[in-house]
């Protein structure tokens, strides 16, 4: 291991730790911890939370694997490395809260190292957080937005921007012509200006997280709710696992390099409904989600 993946590895460890403690303090059910190791190199320890008070199922996964046939879904960008010897490590969570008027929340960070044929070492990084509203809030949107523009601006006063752009066109789901959510950040290959820039970018983005849920989740999570709002709910939840299926490269970068299924797919919820050809009701809270919130926008 080399320092840097080490620097990043503590980090990443010391993140999940902190988020963990966090959510812990809203729960009432314990996470359980799930320590793995992988035959092909690597190692990662999952956090699983279910049948919370809070949170149907949340998901905090630290991965470290190594390998020496780089997949193709992580090579978009860099088709001459596919099939080098690779070190990927990761913080991946999701949340999927009980309230409906809770959004579901997604935030990854992670670090690529490989050689090329050279045997050059290339490093990268990568992640973001996104948000999926079942119920739209506009004040729930802006702070979000308003986070995560904070987070990037020390590093350059276009960044949240490209990366909010970048979030917008990840997160959207061909076959339904929409949005998963309402969005945030999302960048990859980034390994601009130095090591220390990209790294302390990475850092500012996964520290800032906490700070941009907590608040939206402390405003809703005692709103009343009924049997439709769950319905809707799980149905707008059915887009996430179509999206995590279909279209997600970190999906199919775990199972394409040999990776641990049950790890891979905690970012399903646990409660999913397909109704066939919904329509929301004209001017009901469903179709404010979709004329207000699931639309290409500048939050802030």
């Amino acid at each position: 291991m080399t320092q840097h993946s080490q620097i990043v590895r503590d980090y990443f460890i010391k993140l999940q730790n902190k988020i963990t403690e966090k959510v812990q303090e809203e729960e009432s059910v314990k996470f359980i911890s799930d320590a793995w190791l992988r035959d092909e190199g690597g190692s990662g320890e999952s956090r699983i939370l279910e049948k919370g008070s809070i949170f149907e199922k949340a998901g905090i996964n630290f991965s470290d694997v190594r390998g020496k046939n780089l997949p193709a879904s992580s090579t978009a960008s860099r088709p001459s490395l596919a099939g080098a010897h690779y070190q990927a490590m990761g913080l991946s969570l999701v949340f999927h809260p009980e309230n409906p008027f809770v959004p579901t929340c997604h935030m990854n960070v992670r670090f690529f190292s490989t050689t090329d044929a050279q045997k050059e070492p290339i490093w990268w990084f990568g992640g973001g957080y996104d948000l999926t509203p079942y119920y739209g809030f506009e004040e729930d949107a802006l702070h979000w937005h308003q986070t995560a523009k904070n987070a990037c601006m020390p590093f350059g006063d276009d960044l949240y921007a490209q990366f909010k752009k970048q979030c917008d066109r990840y997160f959207y789901l061909p076959h339904r012509n929409e949005p998963r959510g309402i969005g945030g950040l999302f960048f990859d290959d980034y390994n601009h200006q130095s090591f220390d820039h990209a790294f302390a970018l990475n850092q500012s983005i996964g520290d800032s997280f906490m700070d941009a849920y907590l608040p939206i989740l402390s405003r809703r999570k005692k709103i009343p709710y009924n049997s439709k709002h769950k319905d809707f709910q799980e149905y707008r939840r059915g887009r996430y696992v179509e999206f995590n299926l279909l279209n997600d490269r970190g999906t199919l970068f775990g199972l394409q390099s040999n990776g641990r299924t049950e790890s891979i797919l905690m970012s399903l919820p646990p409660k999913v409904g397909w109704s066939y050809n919904y329509t929301p009701e004209a001017q009901s809270e469903e179709a404010r989600l979709y004329d207000e919130f699931l639309i290409e926008k500048d939050w802030v």
